[in-house]
């Protein structure tokens, strides 16, 4: 069975998103360790946080699914799946059509590749949904000319402070996200860009980029104290601004914007109360929808292209069924040919290559036998004749 268990902007808010992350991390932890899971992908991005679980044995009615936080989605099979191939198209992001979260997803499966937990059905579910994500980019227009998290940061910005020529920026963070931000604000004409990293040499490369300079990220107080515009998209788990750390700083605190696009959020809401205009992840929704708005007639083709591809992936399932089975009959068949094989050879001279021309009769006629099975068996697959398919494990002890 596949299991998706998911939080995302559609259903909570920051706040909501940085609580429920937490409690969702405790149920995927717990099911764990009552079922060993070995199957599962992790997505964490700053607008959701989702878990692929492959299990037999966790049933619909398992009592750690059951719970009262109506902000916590649990999907099973074919629903779960096709959330997936909509993410990956960018239907489900906040900013519809943006292309970052085709590179998460790809990332979220490299990663769990690499640590030995994505089997063969999650690794050909996500395949597939990054290869959706793909062909939907290339034959719609779902993300000409759209806007990322980054650069919608930058358009509210501009929203509430009106041109951004001339003022002096501070980027705080030069991860991904940073980046993005950083590409946005390259097109503007800004006095001044600075970039601020726990790790310093990423931070000169992307100022490098920007024309911008570096700075430590221990000298953060000094160009707060200057900075007209400050975006903060770190992976810090707390909070890095603070009422209490603003205070200690001589700044004119009214004319400072701090736009936060981190989850968990980099800025504490108690710096409002010095008058900062600080806005995150969830002021971003109307920019959002104006975007949606522009790309709405592109769905219907991209809901087209992703049921297309569902089947086929359907399809490719009914295989995989079978496939277990073809392999055992046919190492099967291949260890009783060997076997007798090398009795008859063993009373046959090798004259004129006797032997070679042996294996090679055996050799045909298990290719033979062995291929009208496959094909009969694979078009059970996909009629979905399961009586055919277990009257071959039941024929071929392969039970």
């Amino acid at each position: 069975m596949i299991l998706n268990l998911r939080v995302d902007h559609k259903i909570a808010d920051i706040e909501s998103m940085e609580n429920i992350s937490k409690e969702i991390d405790e149920i995927f932890w717990k099911l764990q360790e009552k079922y060993s899971i070995n199957e599962y992908v992790e997505i964490s991005t700053c607008n959701r946080k989702e878990y692929y679980l492959h299990n037999e044995n966790i049933s619909f009615d398992e009592e750690l699914l059951s719970h009262e936080n109506q902000n916590i989605i649990i999907e099973y099979g074919e629903a779960s799946v096709m959330h997936l191939l909509r993410m990956t198209s960018g239907l489900e992001s906040m900013i519809v059509g943006e292309d970052q979260i085709l590179g998460q997803v790809k990332d979220a499966k490299h990663k769990a590749v690499k640590n030995h937990h994505c089997g063969r059905s999650l690794d050909a579910i996500f395949t597939k949904a990054i290869h959706v994500g793909q062909v939907v980019r290339n034959r719609t227009n779902i993300n000409k000319g759209a806007v990322s998290i980054g650069s919608a940061a930058i358009d509210l910005a501009e929203k509430h402070m009106g041109s951004l020529d001339e003022k002096s920026v501070l980027v705080i963070g030069a991860g991904k996200m940073g980046r993005l931000v950083a590409k946005a604000l390259a097109e503007k004409d800004l006095h001044a860009i600075f970039v601020a990293n726990r790790t310093y040499y990423v931070a000169v490369e992307l100022a490098e980029d920007l024309g911008g300079e570096a700075i430590l990220f221990n000298d953060l107080e000094e160009y707060l104290a200057t900075a007209d515009l400050v975006i903060s998209a770190t992976s810090a788990p707390h909070a890095i601004i603070t009422k209490k750390r603003l205070l200690g700083i001589d700044m004119d605190y009214e004319n400072v914007m701090m736009v936060d696009i981190a989850n968990p959020r980099d800025i504490s809401d108690d710096v409002r109360e010095l008058g900062v205009k600080s806005f995150n992840i969830d002021d971003l929704r109307e920019i959002a929808d104006e975007n949606t708005k522009l790309r709405i007639k592109e769905f219907g083709e991209a809901e087209n292209i992703i049921n297309d591809e569902f089947i086929l992936l359907k399809e490719s399932f009914k295989i995989m069924e079978v496939d277990e089975i073809l392999g055992n009959l046919r190492a099967s068949m291949e260890e009783i040919r060997q076997r007798e094989t090398q009795k008859a050879s063993s009373k046959l001279s090798d004259v004129d290559g006797n032997t070679k021309v042996l294996d090679n009769l055996t050799n045909s006629i298990v290719n033979k036998i062995f291929f009208d099975i496959s094909k009969n068996l694979k078009e059970a697959a996909r009629d979905e004749n399961k009586e055919v398919i277990e009257a071959a494990e039941y024929i071929f002890d392969f039970r």
